[in-house]
């Protein structure tokens, strides 16, 4: 589908608050054209309908106008450069980054990641820097909603009435 048919939906998506399906197609956009900022920077709004700060600090990253709570809340969630790597999504030489800072951005992780490595990593060669993976990372655990705690308590609900009938069934076999 043409970039300008899928911004288009993307734009009806939004209007009409189905913010997932947006969220969807804005993703395998920025996969699809890795190096256009308009895109990344679409995704981060797309993050901010959320309140996920992290990840509108993960696809501002590139940008010099970036908010320095998103990009800070994006650096700790993603600790290690390597992960940092692999979350920009980047593909292809820094070169073909729209702009001298977005470049510099990636220069600076690309560099920090082959530090911690101790060998030259490449951003279109994913196993370069999957040594630095194996650690995870915590997300963030989010208060508890109520549509949460509702899907709980109907579990609960819904396992103690089995074992009612459960135990009520194994009582008439014994009467």
């Amino acid at each position: 589908m043409p970039l300008r048919e899928t911004l288009a939906r993307v734009d009806a998506d939004l209007a009409a608050g189905r913010v997932p399906v947006a969220r969807q197609r804005l993703r395998g956009l920025v996969s699809s054209f890795p190096s256009d900022l308009t895109l990344r920077r679409r995704l981060a709004e797309v993050y901010r309908l959320y309140g996920d700060a992290a990840e509108a600090g993960r696809w501002m990253y590139l940008e010099e106008e970036r908010n320095a709570d998103e990009t800070a809340a994006f650096e700790a969630r993603y600790g290690s450069p390597g992960w940092r790597m692999k979350a920009l999504a980047w593909r292809g030489p820094e070169a073909m980054a729209a702009t001298a800072f977005a470049e510099g951005q990636l220069v600076a992780v690309r560099t920090a990641c082959a530090a911690e490595l101790g060998h030259p990593v490449d951003w279109d060669d994913p196993a370069s820097y999957r040594d630095g993976l194996e650690e995870t990372y915590e997300v963030a655990s989010e208060p508890w909603s109520v549509g949460g705690v509702l899907v709980g308590v109907g579990c609960l609900v819904g396992a103690l009435a089995f074992l009612t009938v459960w135990v009520v069934g194994v009582v008439a076999l014994f009467d």
